[in-house]
């Protein structure tokens, strides 16, 4: 194990391997925070809402769709994907390389989740919406009917495990980051 730890370091070496540090944890802060919140609805909220009647259904859809499109949400949204873009290109270079083929999984399967999410639940969720006001919708079923509830939650089960494993990829080459910058033994952290 000794040929992949890092000899000493300049101030370069140090910048970059901070740099590395950062990203590697920003990516896996927002991964978690994404891969918890796709648990959540996978696990919670749309079991519940399953039960309801058609009218509960498309109103409380349409309150948690209008509720989650905030400055937070898209920040982890987001950031979970350039975070993580970030943590492999800074990766890609120099002797610290072990966790690259971690942090390209981590990418390579968030990516899968996000375009899921742009292209089966905005649509879904953006025509629900559109519905309008369940008190003047006068067929609730059909409304909910071309929502396509099975799809939905077939899809998101996808995209919730893709996160799930994404999230478990970034931990492990936090892992492997933090062994590459142990000090071997007579050899100074700086």
């Amino acid at each position: 194990m000794a040929e992949n730890r890092p000899a000493l370091m300049g101030a370069t070496g140090r910048t970059t391997r901070y740099w590395r540090l950062a990203s590697l944890m920003g990516a896996t802060v927002t991964m978690g925070l994404m891969a918890g919140l796709f648990g959540d609805w996978a696990l919670t909220i749309m079991p519940g809402l399953h039960t309801t009647d058609d009218r509960t259904f498309v109103g409380a859809f349409q309150a948690l769709e209008q509720a989650i499109n905030n400055a937070p949400f898209m920040l982890a949204f987001m950031g979970a994907l350039a975070f993580t873009a970030v943590a492999a290109v800074l990766h890609m270079r120099g002797d610290d390389r072990a966790p690259l083929p971690w942090v390209a999984a981590a990418f390579g399967l968030y990516l899968v989740a996000f375009v899921i999410t742009v292209v089966v639940h905005v649509p879904l969720n953006d025509a629900l919406v559109a519905a309008g006001d369940p008190d003047r919708i006068t067929d609730l079923g059909a409304v909910r009917d071309a929502f396509d509830e099975t799809r939905w939650a077939n899809w998101h089960a996808v995209r919730t495990v893709a996160t799930i494993a994404a999230f478990g990829c970034l931990l492990w080459a936090l892992v492997l980051h933090g062994r590459a910058g142990i000090p071997q033994r007579g050899q100074r952290p700086w």
